[in-house]
């Protein structure tokens, strides 16, 4: 059976292995910096390398396609795409293939309707892997939700076919 990585990206992203029936769910690591006396938070690229070439090597990764959301701020919008453009470079770095997959496409295959929130999201993740329910027990864990339901997305499409 094919390994697959999903990701959700951004600072409160995550990501999942899909490796038969195991599932493994990674915070998307971050740290916690001091800049011009405020607290931020930026990706941790190393860790995300060392997670991304880890104990599995995935046959491809699916990454959720992300841009630009109505009303936000400049710069929001490049840290986020810091984040993207990192998680890319990880998977192209460790010779990964990868597929991108709008969010509108891997939610209407989970029939998550267009107005539900994040809960939808987590919910559908503790149905497919009981087992493993606690990992999406928080609010805040609608990031290793959303990785899972974009991995187990990726499962069913193929990719792994030359």
């Amino acid at each position: 059976m094919a390994v697959i990585l999903g990701i959700d990206p951004g600072l409160s992203g995550a990501l999942t292995y899909l490796d038969g029936p195991s599932i493994r769910v990674y915070d998307l690591p971050v740290l916690q910096l001091a800049r011009g006396g405020k607290k931020k938070t930026e990706p941790d690229f190393i860790e995300l390398a060392r997670v991304i070439q880890g104990e599995l090597r995935p046959d491809v990764a699916v990454v959720e396609q992300v841009g630009a959301m109505p009303g936000q701020g400049v710069s929001s919008m490049f840290a986020f795409g810091k984040t993207f453009g990192g998680i890319l470079g990880a998977l192209a770095a460790f010779n990964i293939r990868t597929e991108m997959v709008p969010p509108q496409t891997w939610k209407r295959w989970h029939r998550i309707q267009k107005d539900s929130g994040k809960d939808a999201s987590r919910a559908i993740a503790k149905n497919l892997f009981p087992t493993q329910a606690g990992l999406f027990a928080r609010v805040k864990d609608d990031g290793r939700a959303e990785s899972a339901l974009i991995a187990w997305w990726g499962l069913h499409q193929n990719f792994t076919t030359p």
